[in-house]
C-alpha cells in the first residue's frame, strides 16, 4: 500500500463489547452510534492488509456529541496483534496513543473527525501483514474541563501514513 492508503474501516456494528466498561448502541437519527461515557470502550477486530507497507498509520475517528456544544474530550486507541503470538485468554495491547485534549464540534450532533498518529513497530503492537488485530477506542478524562454528555461514534477509518 501508499501512503494515505486506507487499510481498513469499521462501523459501529463491528464493536465487540468488552466485559465491562463498554460503549452503548444507539441510533440517532437512524443512524447507528456508539455512545462513550467516560472510561467507556468499544473493541474492533480485523486482518491486517497483506500488502501493508510498514509505514505507521493514523486511525481517524468520526464522532458528534450527544448534547455538548462546549469543553473538551479525549479519546485514546491502542492495537493489539493477534497473529500466531497471542493467547486470547488475557488482552495484550500497545500502549494507548491520545488525541489530547480535544474542543468538541460547537453544535450538537455535528461530526468531527479526529486523528490518532501510531508509528510503525511497538505503537501498532508489530502488527504484520495479513495478521488479526484488535483496536480498542476509550474515552479517557482531559486535563481541563470534560464536555458534558455522551460521546458518539459513527466510523473509524485506519490510514497508512
Amino acid at each position: 500500500m501508499a501512503s494515505g492508503e486506507t487499510l481498513c474501516r469499521f462501523t459501529v456494528q463491528c464493536n465487540e463489547p468488552p466485559i465491562a466498561n463498554w460503549a452503548t448502541f444507539h441510533v440517532r437519527n437512524a443512524r447507528p452510534v456508539l455512545d462513550f461515557a467516560l472510561t467507556e470502550i468499544g473493541l474492533f477486530s480485523s486482518i491486517w492488509p497483506t500488502n501493508y507497507s510498514g509505514l505507521g498509520v493514523i486511525v481517524y475517528l468520526h464522532i458528534a456529541m450527544t448534547s455538548a456544544v462546549a469543553n473538551d474530550i479525549n479519546l485514546e486507541a491502542s492495537f493489539e496483534r493477534t497473529g500466531e503470538v497471542l493467547d486470547i485468554d488475557a488482552d495484550s495491547f500497545a500502549a494507548a496513543q491520545s488525541t489530547g485534549d480535544i474542543v468538541v464540534p460547537g453544535t450538537s450532533g455535528l461530526v468531527g473527525i479526529v486523528p490518532v498518529v501510531f508509528t510503525d513497530g511497538a505503537e501498532i503492537d508489530s502488527i504484520l501483514a495479513g495478521e488479526g488485530f484488535r483496536l480498542k477506542i476509550e474515552r479517557v478524562a482531559v486535563a481541563g474541563v470534560d464536555a458534558a454528555g455522551d460521546l458518539e461514534l459513527l466510523y473509524i477509518e485506519v490510514k497508512e501514513t
